[in-house]
């Protein structure tokens, strides 16, 4: 894990995989205890926003000082993580169950690419228990790890000028959800009903960083 400036008031944690500790597991971790620091008291930090490989604190007051702190933490951290696989730790956090038609235009071509039938994939699917690592691309869209990683998937060589909202889709490692309207790569397998993004709402983001998900057949 690199610890490096990002201006006068954010660092950013690179973090990066070992035999032991696979990074989306590692960037959870320290995520979830980053989280942890802060509500103990611990840390003082406006934004704590993980990303693929990294995570970044920004509304720092020392970052000089939190740098340091980082450093002491980072053997608790990568200790909490050593000899789990990449799906992340396993905690009591609460478990989301998103419904799902998976009515999906590319289930055929996923099952090809798994060398199964499209049954097969749904089971794969449902009995997944996916953890949101990180949002991007959108607001609300979540990224979500707990597929094996021999099982990633391109995206399509064109992208779709319009996906639904809702779409829940597969692309690389990671399974996510489009929370609006918008063009699109990634393969489409099913779509849910369910609301992820609603600026009214506290959080506006329905499925956030560390949330546990599991897809349920509509």
């Amino acid at each position: 894990m690199r610890i490096r400036p990002v201006g006068a008031h954010a660092l950013l944690l690179d973090c990066t995989a070992s035999a032991d500790v696979p990074v989306p597991a590692l960037v959870e971790a320290w995520r979830a205890e980053l989280w942890r620091r802060r509500t103990q008291g611990e840390l003082i930090a406006a934004e704590i926003v993980p990303a693929a490989n990294t995570v970044l604190l920004d509304g720092l007051p020392d970052s000089v000082a939190t740098a340091e702190l980082l450093s002491r933490w980072a053997r608790t951290v990568t200790a909490a993580v050593e000899g789990e696989d990449a799906t992340g730790r396993v905690t009591a956090d609460a478990e989301v169950v998103v419904p799902v038609d998976f009515d999906g235009p590319d289930l055929p071509t996923v099952a090809e690419h798994w060398g199964v039938d499209v049954p097969a994939v749904l089971r794969r699917l449902t009995d997944t228990r996916f953890r949101v690592a990180f949002c991007g691309f959108a607001p609300g869209f979540p990224y979500l790890t707990g597929l094996p990683a021999e099982l990633a998937l391109p995206r399509l060589a064109t992208p779709r000028p319009r996906v639904p909202a809702g779409s829940v889709a597969l692309a690389g490692p990671y399974a996510g959800i489009y929370p609006g309207a918008s063009p699109g790569g990634w393969l489409l397998v099913g779509r849910t009903d369910l609301v992820l993004f609603d600026v009214h709402a506290d959080p506006p983001a329905r499925l956030g960083p560390g949330a546990q998900v599991r897809m349920a057949a509509a």
